[in-house]
């Protein structure tokens, strides 16, 4: 991991010794335990939901591993957890020891989610803030996720709790913000922008979801959601545009079906920029 574990985010470039609870007020981030060694975490985050956060994370993670990379997903959307479902996964976590074993793909994702802990996929969590974050927090101090090169979490919408602690406690190397083309989603997404630079985490880049749709009988691309802001927004902020997503029902089915690990669609080679980005500033020590 590139953040020290005995420093807060906030203040990385001070000594251990300022990070302590008596002189900093953050909290510090939390270091793996004995049976997890993770090269790079990485949030997929909008602020904004129904953009595709879960989707792009999915997507991520197959094509990850198709490259050849170890691979795992910490659904961090505890009240609203679909990564289980988009991959077809039920068997409920192996305790081993003191620690969770996370669930595995067909492909050998593994996966932690709240939904795999709950008697039924569609019971609610009605919980309160402080212990959505607890637990969000428990699904990386007490899962056994092994070795893995990187580990994808699908953040919630919004500002609040979760993302604050994901952000704060967890070694993130850096967040993928995700937006639908119109202007009102990325209105919303520039509020996790700016939340993420108060709290010190780097933005890798923008991937904009749900861009078009290509006309199955003429090969035309219908702009659903109208002509797009995002990648006038990335320029304005400094930030890369690593991928412009369309529609394509066939990813859809397979999602409600989970089976997602069989999509190969035009979807697959769209996100290839943002692996080949993360890839690459992994090998230059980027991040």
């Amino acid at each position: 991991m590139t953040q020290h574990q005995g420093h807060c985010r906030t203040c990385p470039d001070k000594g251990t010794e300022h990070c302590q609870p008596e002189s900093c007020s953050s909290p510090p981030i939390l270091p793996p335990n004995e049976l997890t060694e993770i090269k790079k975490v990485i949030g997929i985050m909008s602020g904004k939901g129904g953009v595709g956060k879960s989707s792009v994370s999915a997507l991520l993670a197959v094509a990850l591993k198709r490259s050849g990379f170890q691979v795992g997903i910490l659904d961090a959307d505890i009240t609203g957890p679909s990564i289980p479902k988009l991959f077809g996964v039920i068997d409920r976590p192996e305790m081993d020891n003191k620690f969770l074993r996370p669930a595995r793909t067909l492909t050998g994702i593994h996966i932690m989610s709240l939904n795999l802990l709950l008697p039924q996929e569609d019971d609610p969590v009605i919980w309160r803030g402080p212990i959505l974050s607890g637990a969000v927090k428990q699904f990386w101090t007490d899962v056994a996720w092994g070795k893995l090169d990187y580990l994808i979490l699908d953040m919630p919408p919004g500002t609040g709790d979760i993302p604050l602690t994901v952000m704060q406690s967890f070694p993130l190397q850096g967040l993928v913000l995700v937006s639908s083309p119109q202007d009102l989603a990325m209105m919303v997404v520039r509020k996790a922008m700016k939340m993420a630079r108060i709290v010190n985490v780097p933005i890798l880049g923008l991937v904009e979801n749900m861009s078009y749709l290509v006309c199955p009988s003429c090969g035309e691309s219908i702009r659903l959601f109208g002509a797009s802001h995002v990648k006038e927004a990335a320029q304005k902020n400094g930030l890369p545009l690593l991928g412009s997503l369309p529609v394509d029902p066939h990813f859809t089915a397979l999602a409600d079906t989970g089976l997602v690990e069989n999509y190969d669609g035009p979807l697959m080679k769209e996100i290839q920029p943002l692996v080949e980005f993360l890839q690459k500033t992994k090998e230059e020590g980027a991040w």
